[in-house]
């Protein structure tokens, strides 16, 4: 299921008087809760893939993980020609792991792969993982942690390998 189909079905339950949803394919869970949430600890962690949520996305509706289309990249001036500017494909809040008391995904100076998760940015309650289009070292991390992010906005700064 790809991200625009399971916006799709967002979209659909929103008009009805369903309040939990839960489709399971392929080893792949998807469930979508509506309403206010009385206690976080009752929410079971949306996974796909092994990955959890972070618990600030947990608010009025239980969110959705799912993987977008890859990065916005871009070659800026003042980088080095080995440089490549990694933008935030869409406007949302930007997470740097998957949970509030887990690893960040990356650090500075680490090597990166080709579709290796980089982030994770929540927009309208879905988590869009943000993956890597190649292979390099990351120089520099320009945004903080749950920190609001705008389409085009640079996150990262990766030198090609």
């Amino acid at each position: 299921m790809n991200i625009k189909e399971i916006k799709e079905l967002v979209k659909m339950l929103d008009g009805t008087d369903i309040a939990e949803f839960t489709l399971e394919s392929e080893g792949n869970r998807l469930m979508i809760k509506k309403g206010c949430l009385s206690n976080q600890a009752n929410i079971l962690p949306m996974i796909s893939q092994g990955l959890t949520l972070p618990s600030m996305a947990m608010q009025n509706q239980a969110p959705v993980l799912a993987n977008t289309p890859s990065t916005v990249e871009t070659v800026n001036e003042g980088l080095d020609a080995n440089q490549i500017m990694i933008n935030a494909p869409m406007v949302g809040t930007f997470y740097r792991a998957p949970g509030p008391d887990t690893n960040p995904y990356i650090q500075v100076g680490q090597i990166v792969e080709i579709g290796q998760v980089l982030c994770i940015i929540e927009a309208m309650k879905l988590m869009n993982e943000i993956e890597s289009e190649l292979r390099g070292k990351v120089v520099n991390i320009l945004v903080e942690n749950a920190q609001s992010v705008e389409y085009g906005q640079p996150l990262f700064v990766l030198e090609k390998i």
